[in-house]
């Protein structure tokens, strides 16, 4: 069987239209996962030792299991406990979950690498804690890491096509439905593997901009 070109590119809009839910979902996730990861390195810093065990047993879940594992556990054993979400709320859930912990982690050795006399400065000034995080941490903890948050985002794009095996109708399962229809397989996953790359490229180059516009900022 050869390669049809021809072929991949009557397939192509279908496949960017499936694109789409990717590119949604993945959105959805990376927001979430810094919201959680942001909260999480915030209650990490109170050194809480009960709530620091509970945090470090979760993590070691996370980093010691499959992400297509936890994306089972939250679609098939939540509703044994009454909580029956829909594949892509589950999806949502389970990859939010897993990436939290590598943004937390990263934002954890971002904030160990500044100077703690910021904190000291800030706190002789009895600012409140809230603003302390928000005005002065926060942005410059998000600039400092932003690189690898990126590079995150760009793992939580990919993450996305595991969500194909809990029925989500997005890039990977449309071309596997053409590649039963048509019995052409190698075109269906190059051109997922296109809508992939495509998403990916979109993330990079708007990370680029973000760090273009925070060097400016600076200066």
């Amino acid at each position: 069987m050869t390669f049809q070109f021809s072929y991949l590119w009557s397939i192509m809009p279908t496949l960017m239209e499936a694109m789409l839910v990717n590119a949604r979902l993945a959105a959805i996730i990376s927001v979430i996962a810094l919201v959680l990861a942001t909260l999480l390195t915030i209650v990490r810093v109170q050194k809480i030792a009960v709530v620091n065990f509970a945090i470090a047993c979760f993590f070691s879940y996370i980093r010691g299991t499959p992400l297509l594992v936890q994306i089972f556990l939250v679609f098939y054993v939540l509703p044994l406990v009454y909580i029956d979400l829909s594949p892509e709320v589950a999806g949502i859930v389970a990859i939010a979950l897993n990436s939290c912990v590598f943004m937390a982690e990263t934002l954890r050795a971002g904030l160990q690498s500044m100077d703690p006399g910021q904190i000291e400065a800030s706190t002789s000034l009895a600012l409140p804690r809230r603003i302390i995080w928000r005005k002065i941490l926060l942005p410059q903890l998000y600039r400092r890491t932003l690189p690898v948050l990126i590079n995150e985002v760009t793992y939580v794009v990919k993450g996305t096509a595991l969500l194909s095996v809990i029925t989500v109708v997005e890039v990977l399962r449309t071309s596997q439905q053409i590649a039963t229809a048509s019995f052409r397989p190698f075109e269906s996953i190059v051109g997922a593997a296109l809508c992939f790359l495509a998403i990916n490229a979109a993330v990079i180059i708007y990370a680029r901009y973000l760090e273009t516009s925070a060097k400016s900022m600076r200066t």
